[in-house]
């Protein structure tokens, strides 16, 4: 049996049909054919994050620095190599 994966924007829709409360979880597992646990999970972690929806310029002041940090890496990579052929061209 393979794994099933939903997309975020699957898991919102169901985590918003729950928080709407017009049908039951039982029922909204049913309609959606994932289990009652499932949507619980998915609950509990958009209400966990969804504080983070309002903050601004957080997000992308983090992956900023992570793409300067990825940057710097390669960076470093790319050196070492040289350095290493160099090293290596000497002998």
């Amino acid at each position: 049996m393979t794994r099933r994966k939903f997309t975020s924007k699957f898991k919102t829709k169901v985590v918003l049909e729950v928080l709407k409360e017009r049908s039951t979880v039982q029922e909204l597992a049913q309609k959606f054919e994932i289990s009652v646990q499932q949507i619980y999970t998915w609950k509990r972690e958009f209400l966990a994050n969804a504080e983070t929806v309002f903050d601004k310029g957080t997000k992308s002041v983090k992956s900023a620095a992570e793409e300067k940090e990825e940057h710097l890496l390669k960076v470093i990579g790319q050196q070492k190599v040289e350095l290493d052929f160099l090293k290596n061209a000497l002998r």
